[in-house]
């Protein structure tokens, strides 16, 4: 009975589709279409995102492989699918945007999460230039990027590719209506063809580093430990601290200098600061 129940709320969610190939710029226009349309849900490469916000999924572009993505971005496994029926069920949404690159794809997604079919479906060809395509395909092609309609600090967290940059567009919903700014992140997956990326422990050790030596409260460094981790750096420090400072407020102000720092140089996230005062310098005379 509480099956029947779920399927016949899920009946009287309009469900629409945004079709286009990979590449072409479904994501990057995907808040537009469903503000044009009265939408305030999108479903997007595993992710349910209310406006500007992701309240349930995990990056697909965080998988693997790109049949790891699509496998994600589609709901195959169960976990992922269960978890976004149950986001489904307790944010009841009057409309849905689903976002594929066929229509073959949108079917998939609507039956794994027990969605009816689309009652109306935008193809990219209707919003967007064969030149705009293009401009999408290149930036691809050549540069790996791939947007993701949310802000940078939505996917940062768990993100394990790399941002590359935030973007913001302010667009009007037309004559008479209030405009409305989209947030947008442009990353690139974990899965990019474009070779390997990685960030040293020596990098992140030598901003922490760097940043003591330019603080007036500290007078060295005596120990480093860098921990790597797909989600980020967890980070390890002893100082010796110059008589005369408070303790407490040093280490609490070098520590959110760091993360700062970090985080706005390398755009990951740190996981986690341990720094400790291991002793007190006192000048001599």
């Amino acid at each position: 009975m509480q099956l029947f129940n779920n399927i016949n709320q899920n009946e009287e969610i309009k469900v629409y589709a945004f079709v286009g190939p990979s590449g072409t710029g479904k994501s990057y226009r995907a808040q537009m279409v469903a503000n044009e349309n009265n939408i305030s849900y999108i479903i997007d490469d595993g992710l349910l995102i209310n406006e500007n916000d992701v309240v349930c999924g995990v990056s697909a572009k965080k998988a693997p492989s790109k049949v790891e993505t699509v496998k994600k971005a589609i709901f195959v496994y169960e976990k992922e699918r269960n978890e976004m029926k149950r986001a489904i069920k307790k944010y009841k949404p009057e409309a849905i945007l689903i976002l594929g690159t066929s229509d073959g794809m949108v079917e998939k997604i609507t039956q794994n999460l027990d969605l009816p079919k689309p009652c109306k479906t935008i193809y990219i060809q209707d919003v967007a230039t064969e030149t705009e395509m293009e401009t999408a395909k290149r930036m691809r092609t050549t540069q790996g990027k791939h947007v993701i309609p949310v802000p940078t600090f939505e996917i940062k967290k768990d993100f394990s590719g790399y941002i590359l940059d935030p973007l913001q567009i302010f667009k009007f919903k037309g004559k008479g209506n209030d405009p409305y700014m989209a947030e947008k992140s442009i990353i690139r997956p974990t899965f990019s063809y474009m070779g390997n990326f990685t960030i040293s422990d020596t990098v992140f050790r030598q901003i922490a580093e760097y940043l003591a030596k330019r603080s007036d409260a500290i007078y060295k460094v005596m120990r480093t430990r860098v921990e790597s981790t797909p989600e980020g750096p967890n980070i390890y420090m002893e100082i010796s601290i110059n008589y005369g400072y408070n303790i407490l407020d040093t280490l609490r102000e070098f520590k959110q200098k760091i993360k700062r720092e970090i985080e706005i140089l390398t755009t990951m996230t740190v996981q986690d600061i341990t720094i400790v005062a291991k002793e007190i310098h006192i000048k001599e005379g």
